[in-house]
């Protein structure tokens, strides 16, 4: 068996991208989003289409700017490399606890997070997300948003 340690190393980078971005969501670090986002990044998150880092960080922001404190786990995470690009799976487990007089109240979904990674400049960037739901337990009002 051959060991391709630049392989293992980009797949430890993507990795550690990942890791970065649900960290950054739960720490509210926008700018740390952005710096792991390409310039023309676009995503799927359940809303409809979205282009563009300032559009991809203003919808994650629509939820978590209005609840409590957030955990984004990550699990069961496949890397494939090929060149300077790769594509990753990861199942997401994201729980949001209620702020203010929401404190009480908790969300919870379970998905998969579907990424596309472009290197530029040496350093693995995501390029593209697809956030699949696979259920969700709890109460949406967790955001402090009007669903009307």
């Amino acid at each position: 068996m051959t060991l391709d340690l630049t392989l293992l190393l980009d797949e430890r980078e993507i990795s550690r991208a990942l890791i970065g971005f649900a960290r950054a969501m739960d720490s509210r670090d926008w700018e740390g989003l952005r710096a792991i986002l390409t310039p023309d990044a676009t995503a799927e998150l359940g809303t409809g289409p979205l282009a563009g880092p300032d559009a991809i960080i203003s919808l994650i922001r629509h939820y978590l700017d209005g609840c409590g404190p957030t955990q984004h786990l990550l699990g069961n995470v496949l890397i494939d490399v090929s060149g300077d690009t790769a594509k990753s799976q990861a199942y997401v487990s994201d729980l949001h606890l209620g702020a203010g007089d929401r404190k009480d109240l908790s969300f919870v979904t379970l998905g998969e997070y579907q990424d596309r990674w472009q290197r530029i400049d040496g350093t693995w960037r995501l390029a593209h997300r697809t956030k699949i739901n696979r259920g969700y337990k709890g109460d949406f009002g967790v955001f402090g948003l009007d669903r009307n």
